[in-house]
């Protein structure tokens, strides 16, 4: 199984995240109201139907066991290390077009879902990982994947190996996709990007 041969893979710049080294609980990142989805995401659903349905049978969050921990942190890290990060500008011709970097190539979309793809292959429910939107460090508009864990929500980014609860990221959390609908909900940023361009 592609999973249990991800998670036994050797560590690198996270390696301190061992299963002895749960996140400490936090609160999770509040949805604020409705929010306009980024255009990249709308036409990705058009062609990927079935990676934006929202099946509200599933749990919205996880529990987070050293098992799981111990998934999420080896396919986080593995897919850092084997895609080649490339802007949409220089790979597709366009400012943004969120993919699933079938080429093994991409920009900080395409990390993220397929790390979503993979972890949900693994057994996650797609309900609790959710893609969002935030500001870098750099000022700009940028995309994680959002964990939803019984130990508040944790971020899956290709700029780190490590995943980290949101609230230690540095970022500005703009939106993220909905739990609850196939739309997305504020998380009070103030300034929503219209792309998440950047590697």
């Amino acid at each position: 199984m592609l999973a249990a041969a991800l998670v036994s893979a050797p560590g690198n710049e996270a390696a301190a995240q061992t299963l002895a080294a749960l996140p400490m609980p936090s609160a999770g990142a509040p949805d604020l109201g409705h929010a306009r989805p980024i255009v990249g995401w709308v036409e990705f659903c058009a062609r990927y139907a079935s990676e934006c349905a929202v099946d509200a049978s599933e749990p919205a969050q996880v529990t987070l066991t050293p098992r799981l921990w111990q998934t999420v942190t080896g396919i986080n890290r593995q897919v850092n290390t084997s895609l080649r990060a490339v802007t949409d500008q220089e790979h597709w011709g366009v400012p943004d077009r969120w993919d699933l970097a079938e080429d093994g190539s991409g920009d900080c979309e395409d990390f993220q879902l397929l790390k979503r793809k993979l972890l949900a292959q693994a057994g996650l429910p797609r309900r609790a990982m959710r893609m969002t939107v935030v500001i870098d460090e750099k000022g700009e508009g940028h995309a994680v994947l959002m964990l939803r864990t019984d130990r508040g929500d944790l971020v899956l980014d290709n700029k780190t190996s490590a995943v980290l609860p949101w609230h230690k990221t540095g970022y500005t959390f703009i939106k993220r996709e909905s739990q609850d609908a196939t739309a997305w909900v504020s998380l009070g940023g103030a300034t929503a990007p219209t792309v998440t361009a950047n590697r």
